[in-house]
């Protein structure tokens, strides 16, 4: 199965209803002249959420939640049902998805999908999470289903497209990989970010901006030692990067080396792993080639 293209730079219009008025409840997601409709909201709006007729369709729903062995990223899963809403009330008495916060469901405006629809749709939408490694799926296996008529799969493939502009802005961001800063296109990066510098205590790092995220660019180095100021969530992030090669011993004893690009949520999170120690990223990053401070850089692009 070829995997579909980019989105366009078409403008696209997005319907996003709040059913109860807030925007941290129950949403209702459409697109104009699509066949599907996504409903989501968090954990705690759940029987709210089933009550609504449209979720005892055939549909496929995706649940996601902290990960509990990696601060600061996410579990989740992607299961279908001929009625969604049944399968959604079987986990939640058994527990067996117990992880969860938020819960999206993705079924026909109408009644058109089918359960071979369903499972399509289950089986793309996993390979294409998976693909992008953003979010850890729990699911034990990944379907391959592709017993659907072609002009079917033509059709799916359509709806699809539809879902990766609609899942990311009710909260469900599967698809967008985290690519090394040197596979990124130069238009990605924020605002043509510059290079940024940060030195502490004998390390050094380099960053970048990009839509994802602050970047510490492959062969910065970190203190190897941490201070009594080191942030728990930080701690267990950089030991997250330490088991997973991210960060790897450095010639010298006192330091680290990023094996790869690594993306951090903030620039304060990014100054914190590298100088193991708290650390304000917004005043410590530098531009390089001028020394002005990340702050008074970003300050100045908003002018």
């Amino acid at each position: 199965m070829a995997e579909t293209g980019q989105i366009g730079s078409v403008g696209r219009s997005v319907r996003l209803f709040l059913a109860d008025g807030t925007p941290h409840g129950l949403i209702l997601a459409e697109i104009g002249n699509w066949s599907g409709k996504v409903l989501a909201g968090p954990r705690s709006r759940i029987a709210e959420v089933l009550r609504r007729p449209e979720t005892s369709r055939t549909g496929v729903y995706v649940q996601i939640g902290p990960d509990p062995d990696r601060p600061g990223e996410l579990l989740g899963y992607i299961g279908e049902a001929d009625d969604v809403a049944a399968r959604m009330r079987y986990h939640l008495r058994s527990d067996s998805k117990d992880f969860f916060d938020r819960v999206a469901f993705v079924v026909g405006s109408d009644d058109a999908l089918t359960k071979a629809h369903a499972r399509y749709l289950e089986s793309r939408l996993i390979r294409l999470t998976k693909d992008a490694g953003t979010i850890l799926l729990t699911n034990d296996t990944a379907p391959d289903f592709t017993r659907l008529p072609e002009p079917d799969i033509a059709d799916m493939e359509t709806f699809i497209e539809q879902l990766r502009i609609i899942l990311p802005l009710v909260g469900f961001d599967l698809f967008r990989p985290r690519r090394p800063l040197s596979a990124q296109p130069a238009a990605q990066t924020a605002g043509g970010s510059p290079v940024f510098a940060f030195m502490t205590g004998g390390a050094s790092a380099r960053a970048r901006e990009t839509e994802d995220g602050f970047v510490v660019l492959a062969g910065s180095t970190a203190k190897a030692t941490t201070s009594a100021t080191f942030q728990a969530g930080y701690r267990a992030l950089r030991d997250r990067l330490l088991a997973d090669g991210s960060l790897v011993p450095a010639a010298s004893t006192d330091l680290l080396t990023f094996a790869t690009d690594v993306v951090f949520a903030s620039p304060s999170a990014a100054a914190a792993v590298v100088a193991g120690r708290s650390a304000s990223g917004p005043i410590e990053w530098k531009v390089a080639e001028t020394g002005q401070p990340y702050r008074d850089w970003r300050a100045a692009t908003l002018e």
